[in-house]
């Protein structure tokens, strides 16, 4: 496994992969790289990202990374939780979708620090809110979550009464490795170093050294390293409510991030 350690002293080179669309911008300053978005209306799309992947071309989505890794970021915002809009993190994905890219849509991985704004609502762990700072994991892939597809329209048309849904989603959350603990948004517009180890059964967030969550599944890769900072939201609930749509930015909000280090994890 490579090792990266990158605290951005000759600008951004690779491996990483600059995507600004819309209004979004990203700048190295004082060897810190900004994800920002200024003030835009909720017509524009606009993000302001970095991966170690490119999206285009004969190597587009070649992702990788798997477990046994650990991911260390330092990191803060301009502003809190409750005053950022749009969706914003860190951490390891294998690009399902997205709005400013051709490609037919995947099943998703994810392990990383993500944060989505109201009117986000991705209800998908029992007893945490759809939107806020978060710590999660999901991998629909796995032949377990595999298996529910068929019965998923069933299913959804059941989780609509309540007692049901409470019966019915734990089983398909664990099937689907969600997972997710959430986080003080306040801590978002303070520097702290966020920690992920990513391990073939389980994981480990992490924040300035204190342990936060240890879910006991996550994905199997591979998939590709993201940090970014965007304008839309989106509404998944088991209840089989879905939307995306794009906000409104008021005043310039932006992702600092000033060191990003990923190599080798345990193996135990």
């Amino acid at each position: 496994m490579n090792r990266i350690d990158e605290q951005f002293a000759a600008g951004v080179q690779p491996p990483w992969v600059i995507s600004a669309v819309g209004t979004g911008r990203v700048v190295v300053r004082e060897h810190n790289l900004h994800l920002m978005i200024p003030p835009t209306p909720a017509q524009t799309y606009s993000n302001a990202q970095i991966t170690d992947y490119t999206t285009a071309g004969a190597d587009a989505f070649r992702f990788g990374w798997r477990p046994p890794l650990r991911l260390t970021v330092t990191a803060y915002a301009t502003h809190p939780a409750a005053d950022l809009r749009g969706t914003a993190g860190f951490g390891f994905w294998n690009h399902p979708f997205s709005p400013d890219v051709r490609r037919l849509p995947r099943l998703p991985q994810a392990i990383w620090f993500f944060f989505g704004a109201p009117p986000s609502n991705m209800a998908l762990a029992q007893g945490v809110p759809g939107a806020g700072w978060k710590a999660a994991t999901i991998d629909a892939t796995q032949p377990r979550a595999l298996a529910l597809i068929p019965a998923a329209p069933f299913a959804v048309a059941l989780m609509n009464l309540p007692a049901l849904e409470r019966r019915l989603w734990p089983p398909i959350q664990r099937a689907l490795r969600i997972n997710e603990h959430l986080i003080d948004g306040a801590l978002l517009a303070e520097r702290h170093t966020y920690t992920l180890d990513w391990r073939m059964d389980r994981a480990a967030f992490a924040i300035d050294g204190v342990p936060i969550f240890t879910p006991r599944s996550a994905p199997r890769g591979p998939c590709g390293f993201i940090a970014w900072l965007d304008t839309q939201f989106a509404i998944v609930t088991p209840r089989g409510r879905i939307g995306f749509g794009l906000v409104p930015v008021t005043h310039e909000q932006t992702l600092i991030l000033e060191r990003i280090t990923i190599e080798p994890g345990q193996t135990g």
